[in-house]
């Protein structure tokens, strides 16, 4: 699934303890398919490798931060999201 944190009106960041808004959306979203869709088949077979991690499965609890990095009014399908961080200690 994923959590979407959008900063308190008037803050710059969407960490916890912030008064942040999070928005939570089922594995199917179709607001998100594209990018989930593009992460899991295209992407995601290529970050072990790019790790020097090629013969190791993924970790099995991880998060990942994207960036939505598409002008305002972008179609969903033709949005640009850029990884801000992997993350395997948090969860």
């Amino acid at each position: 699934g994923i959590i979407h944190k959008k900063p308190k009106e008037g803050g710059i960041s969407a960490v916890g303890g912030t008064g942040s808004i999070y928005t939570y959306y089922g594995p199917t979203e179709k607001k998100f398919a594209s990018l989930t869709k593009s992460f899991v088949t295209t992407d995601l077979p290529k970050v072990m490798p790019a790790l020097g991690l090629g013969e190791e499965p993924i970790p099995l609890w991880w998060t990942s931060d994207f960036i939505n990095s598409s002008p305002p009014g972008t179609a969903a399908k033709d949005e640009k999201w850029i990884v801000g961080e992997f993350n395997c200690s948090c969860v």
